[in-house]
């Protein structure tokens, strides 16, 4: 009886090797690897303009991480400390993307910048959300780059991410001489990175008159980053690559989620209960490049803990989504839209700006 105890406990433990094993090696093989600088298609609309962008006259820019349209005010995340990675359903994750694209719609700015939006993954119930936003935001040119592409991530195990097909989806209202994927410097360490984001950033390039282009940046930048040596890595890239936009004369705006407390505002203006959370640090300015200008609203959050559904006055909420613009960029005003984190966990900020 205990030989074939341990022979059935073996071949079990032989079948468990096997399977891991066969996991790692089919993620490897099918890991995304695309290269460092990536020349991507601008899908233009018969409405977008053709003309430069005028100097001295006001333009809006929206920034809006939208969770994937499954982290609305009923959810919670695994790596929060919540227990969940995927929406509720697929009827909450139509409603959250409806709600969001009437709301881009509604605003109407110049420009747009989103992250974390699917093509087709498990956590979103396979909803091409970058398909639905171009045909309602019919106004705009579009330029998509991946950053999330991972057959299956494992984890949590009780409510398991899947299959992952998102990334960072950019309109304009104005044309593009070009759209580049850059590629962010840092990985996590084996095998994390298998199932990790492959960050990058979206840089579109405008012409204004004058012959200058606007260098519009959508970005991304890591969060859960123990010791935030990813992230330094990821700063002294923009930094160098803005610098010498700016040096040529170029205008600069780049939006999106830092996934630092932006510099000029502080959490503690905020109603919360929580613990301040390991991933929420100060954005370290000495990576900044000299007279460049943060534009950010202090008084609106725009990220919200995701350890539990969102509570007003509970959840640990902060600023963390706004611009970063060259000294020759104006900013008019900053904006923080309140939506309550209704579809997302993230709220949107929209900035005015005059390049001069």
């Amino acid at each position: 009886m205990l030989k074939k105890l341990f022979k059935g406990l073996g071949i079990t433990v032989l079948a468990v090797v096997i399977f891991i094993a066969g996991y790692f090696a089919f993620m490897m093989i099918t890991d995304y690897k695309p290269p460092e600088v990536l020349t991507m298609k601008v899908e233009s609309s018969n409405s977008t303009a053709k003309e430069a962008l005028k100097k001295n006259e006001p333009i809006s820019v929206m920034t809006f991480n939208i969770g994937y349209c499954g982290l609305d005010k009923g959810q919670d995340f695994f790596l929060d400390g919540g227990t969940m990675s995927r929406s509720r359903s697929k009827e909450q994750t139509q409603e959250n993307l409806r709600s969001i694209t009437d709301f881009i719609k509604h605003q109407n700015p110049t420009l747009v910048l989103l992250q974390e939006v699917d093509i087709k993954s498990s956590r979103s119930n396979n909803i091409n959300q970058m398909k639905y936003m171009k045909e309602q935001l019919t106004d705009f040119a579009a330029s998509f780059a991946i950053n999330y592409k991972v057959p299956w991530v494992p984890v949590p195990l009780t409510h398991p991410m899947g299959g992952t097909y998102g990334g960072l989806l950019s309109f304009s209202k104005y044309d593009s001489t070009s759209a580049t994927r850059y590629a962010l410097p840092g990985q996590e360490p084996w095998p994390r990175q298998l199932a990790e984001l492959d960050r990058c950033f979206i840089e579109n390039r405008i012409i204004v008159e004058g012959g200058k282009e606007l260098i519009l940046i959508n970005a991304h930048l890591s969060a859960y980053d123990k010791g935030g040596n990813i992230r330094k890595q990821q700063l002294d890239f923009l930094n160098r690559h803005i610098s010498k936009e700016y040096a040529e004369g170029n205008y600069v705006i780049i939006g999106g989620d830092w996934n630092h407390v932006i510099p000029g505002t502080d959490p503690k203006l905020f109603k919360w209960t929580e613990p301040w959370p390991d991933w929420c640090v100060a954005m370290p300015e000495e990576l900044i490049p000299q007279d460049f200008k943060w534009a950010a609203d202090k008084d609106i959050p725009t990220v919200r803990q995701n350890s539990k559904a969102f509570e007003e006055g509970e959840n640990f909420v902060a600023v963390i989504d706004g611009f970063l613009v060259s000294p020759n960029v104006d900013i008019v005003k900053v904006e923080g839209h309140n939506l309550g984190f209704e579809n997302s966990d993230h709220n949107p900020v929209t900035g005015t700006f005059i390049l001069k």
